[in-house]
């Protein structure tokens, strides 16, 4: 037990056991960004999946929904998220969002560099990720 103890203080001396770790919440909500309240999550087995999904450069997405819930993390660029209602989102690198659900919107990359974006998703094996209008 001693001898544990000791690799222990080692260990926390050089950082290695909790000195470097560092925790931030990116995004934490019951609401997308447009302010909607999320639905309830599906009873049947979850499937959780995370998709990088580059949209180049001067590419405007068509109009579409996500029937499931999901957040992204902008990696790199900026991109504006409309809302069939226009409501707009400014995203841009370094920031998180929790997506809007079952509402059409689409997504524009202004920019003059590819967007890069990790997005997780929340749904079941048989959910779609978005469906086109």
């Amino acid at each position: 037990m001693k001898k544990l103890f000791c690799i222990f203080i080692f260990l926390m001396s050089y950082g290695y056991a909790s000195g470097n770790v560092e925790s931030i919440t990116l995004a934490k909500s019951d609401r997308s960004w447009d302010g909607s309240t999320m639905p309830s999550y599906p009873k049947e087995t979850p499937e959780i999946s995370v998709l990088k999904i580059t949209i180049p450069p001067h590419t405007e997405l068509p109009l579409h929904k996500h029937p499931i819930i999901n957040a992204g993390y902008m990696v790199k660029g900026s991109l504006k998220v409309v809302t069939e209602d226009n409501k707009t989102l400014h995203l841009k690198a370094g920031e998180a969002l929790i997506e809007v659900v079952d509402k059409w919107h689409y997504g524009v990359n202004e920019g003059a560099e590819p967007v890069e974006i990790v997005v997780f998703y929340a749904g079941t094996k048989e959910s779609a990720y978005s469906i086109k209008k």
